[in-house]
């Protein structure tokens, strides 16, 4: 059920705009993106969640599967925390995104940032409870997680829909997930506004 939910967490919250980034970076077309009306920081999004209902038809019957198969028992207890997950999914989603516009925007500095970019996902696999839930980690280094960004973008979701969470639980960590939505959002702005200040392009 932990895989399953893994599984369809992973689908609902993955995010590629770094690439795309780097890549119009360094051909220069990021120039016509920034003469659209639009800011570049929405586009990206509404390239990323354009994807989202074709993952739903992957996710959706995963999901039903779950719930038939364990009998429900590894599931939310009810509307509160339902909620409470549909809020974890969109944080998990906005830290992804903004990740991906930190290391995106990085290659105003480089020629290219997206060996930065696989260390982030290094630490993702690792840290996030992808590879192996974070309650069989040692107990010397289990608490580290809960001081990174990694556990927020899929094993307290994964937790909190598969009835692992108490709400007072949920909240808290619910609450330092969105604290993380803030910092690096800020952290997003932030570098993108400095690499433009670099930023020149040949025609692409």
């Amino acid at each position: 059920a932990y895989f399953l939910y893994a599984f369809i967490v992973r689908q609902l919250t993955s995010v590629w705009a770094s690439w795309t980034i780097n890549m119009e970076v360094k051909q220069g077309t990021l120039a016509m993106r920034l003469m659209r009306p639009i800011h570049p920081f929405f586009s990206y999004a509404i390239e990323s969640l354009s994807a989202i209902p074709l993952r739903l038809t992957i996710a959706a019957p995963l999901a039903i599967f779950v719930l038939v198969w364990t009998g429900a028992r590894y599931t939310v207890s009810g509307p509160p925390m339902a909620a409470l997950g549909l809020l974890s999914i969109v944080g998990a989603w906005l830290i992804s995104f903004s990740a991906n516009l930190i290391f995106g925007a990085l290659s105003f500095f480089t020629q290219s940032s997206i060996k930065l970019m696989d260390v982030w996902i290094a630490g993702y696999f690792v840290m996030s409870g992808y590879l192996v839930p974070l309650s069989l980690f040692p107990e010397v280094v289990r608490n580290a997680p809960y001081w990174l960004p990694f556990r927020y973008l899929l094993g307290f979701p994964v937790e909190l829909f598969s009835g692992a969470l108490s709400m007072r639980e949920a909240l808290m960590q619910l609450g330092a997930q969105w604290l993380w939505v803030v910092i690096l959002s800020a952290l997003a702005a932030l570098t993108w506004n400095l690499g433009l200040k670099r930023f020149s392009a040949v025609s692409g």
